[in-house]
């Protein structure tokens, strides 16, 4: 028995079921669309400059602007780099926040990317 119902298949015009996000037909066309995080920049060497990062600046910065004091976790990218490594290494460009800060600025800011003419 299905434990939960079937839904639309992602890929534009399918009218497909599937329990994936994509059909048996389109999935091969799907596959691989996004890379791992460490084929984005965040490998070994992210992840120390991260924690030196973190050391000196232990405090999420939004939540000091609300008169809170919470430890931050993330890194952020104040301007999202979209793969451009000068962007993603240049550390005027970070911000530390905590979890809830990070991810509503993503969800809010940085979902969509900005084009300009």
């Amino acid at each position: 028995m299905p434990r939960k119902p079937k839904k639309p298949c992602k890929h534009p015009g399918c009218p497909n079921l599937t329990e994936g996000f994509y059909c048996e037909e389109h999935e091969s066309l799907h596959r691989g669309e996004r890379t791992g995080a460490a084929n984005r920049g965040y490998n070994r060497k992210w992840q120390k400059a991260r924690g030196r990062f973190l050391r000196v600046n232990p405090l999420c910065v939004e939540c000091q602007k609300e008169g809170k004091y919470v430890r931050a976790t993330v890194v952020d990218h104040i301007v999202p780099h979209r793969g451009d490594p000068v962007l993603f290494w240049d550390e005027s460009n970070w911000q530390p926040l905590c979890k809830h800060h990070h991810d509503s600025k993503t969800m809010t800011e940085d979902r969509y990317q900005e084009y300009r003419y």
